[in-house]
């Protein structure tokens, strides 16, 4: 096999040699010291992508096996996420399909649990003319993962963004949809690194106004409310809210920048985690879970700290394309044949940056089979005109 040489950030090549396979369990027994949410991801049909920009096409087999995975591991699930590419390549009819697979797919496996993204995304923005028209838009996704028998994670949404007057208009519609579900639910509250579209959500541009708004949600609803999901990016901003939250309400890291930090906690508390990087790294992400329940926060660290190396590469700047290095992880690891993406996100980076994402992956002990993986980041690579 010819060596394998791989692009570099400053716009060189250089040889690299992976080194061995990953150490990591791919099956997991006991339970976590804390709650773990993977946001995963859909396996695209190659197939079937003639038009791939406008018409979704999912593996179904292939994306509900990986589910199979993440339970194996421990793992519950934050189905139809924007892991998950929805909003951005998964439109909400292939979004219902997916949730009504998945949990149809849970109640054939013992213990297996997941949550579901209920949003607005059917409705465009711009067509929204009222808050009326955002609750009807939310009140129909609530209704279809009800009706299949799932709970609710509230995902954030655009339309709000766009007809919303301030943090009364927030409350009003939040607070109509909390009282009618059926179980908890988990907020999710999306940084604008993340959607720029969501820019001023809960009402302002400015943190502390706008977690005063959550806050006084929370406390309003909190027999109804499971926990909040913060993507901000932003350890102090987390740990202010944490610290602030009531009895029973968990906070979910959604950090993927700061998660083991975060998820270690300090003497005032800590996070559970609802997140994307738990799609690439779950095997790594149960063993350093072992090593924390065992007392060993140490070694919970050495094995959680080379991810988040790697997750900062994936959720660099536009942090929305990370979904094209999960799903390209997937492909290194062997849970697809192929790296095409609905969309067509698979171009929404460059070489160099899979690249690094390969270095990284294998500085974390995350490759499975090293031997596989090199000869697909290979042919990446004679695609971009390297070896």
């Amino acid at each position: 096999m010819s060596a394998l040489v791989l692009p570099t950030l400053d716009g060189g090549l250089e040889p690299y040699e992976p080194g061995p396979a990953s150490p990591y369990s791919t099956l997991h027994s006991g339970d976590f010291p804390r709650i773990l949410y993977a946001a995963a991801h859909v396996v695209a049909d190659a197939r079937a992508l003639t038009d791939p920009w406008r018409k979704p096409a999912i593996d179904w087999d292939a994306t509900l096996k990986f589910r199979h995975h993440l339970w194996d591991l421990g793992f519950k699930i934050a189905e139809a996420m924007d892991t998950s590419q929805r909003g951005l390549g998964l439109d909400w009819p292939g979004a219902a399909e997916l949730i009504e697979r998945s949990l149809t797919e849970a109640r054939s496996v013992e213990g297996a649990d997941l949550a579901c993204g209920a949003g607005t995304d059917q409705l465009e923005p711009e067509a929204a003319r009222s808050l009326d028209d955002v609750i009807k838009a939310y009140e129909e996704q609530i209704a279809h993962v009800e009706k299949h028998g799932g709970r609710i994670i509230l995902m954030a949404s655009r339309a709000l963004c766009h007809v919303a007057g301030g943090a009364e208009d927030y409350l009003s519609v939040y607070g109509r949809l909390i009282e009618q579900t059926k179980d908890k639910v988990i907020l999710h509250w999306l940084g604008e690194a993340f959607d720029p579209a969501l820019e001023g959500y809960w009402g302002s541009r400015q943190f502390e106004p706008a977690m005063q708004t959550v806050l006084e949600l929370i406390r309003s609803h909190a027999s109804k409310i499971d926990g909040i999901k913060i993507s901000l990016l932003d350890t102090s901003k987390e740990i202010t809210m944490r610290r602030l939250l009531p009895e029973g309400v968990a906070m979910y890291t959604g950090d993927d920048f700061n998660y083991a930090e975060l998820m270690q906690g300090d003497l005032q508390g800590f996070s559970h985690g609802l997140l994307g990087i738990f799609d690439p790294i779950a095997p790594a992400a149960a063993a350093a879970m072992d090593r924390l329940r065992a007392g060993n926060a140490e070694g919970f660290r050495a094995i959680l700290d080379p991810t988040v190396a790697l997750s900062r590469r994936l959720f660099e700047a536009p942090t929305q394309f990370y979904k094209s290095g999960v799903v390209f992880m997937a492909w290194l690891n062997g849970f697809q044949d192929h790296f095409r993406m609905v969309g067509g996100a698979e171009s929404a980076r460059g070489i160099a940056h899979y690249a690094d994402v390969f270095r990284l992956a294998d500085k974390a002990q995350l490759l499975t089979d090293p031997e596989r993986a090199a000869h697909r980041m290979r042919l990446l690579c004679q695609l971009n005109g390297i070896g």
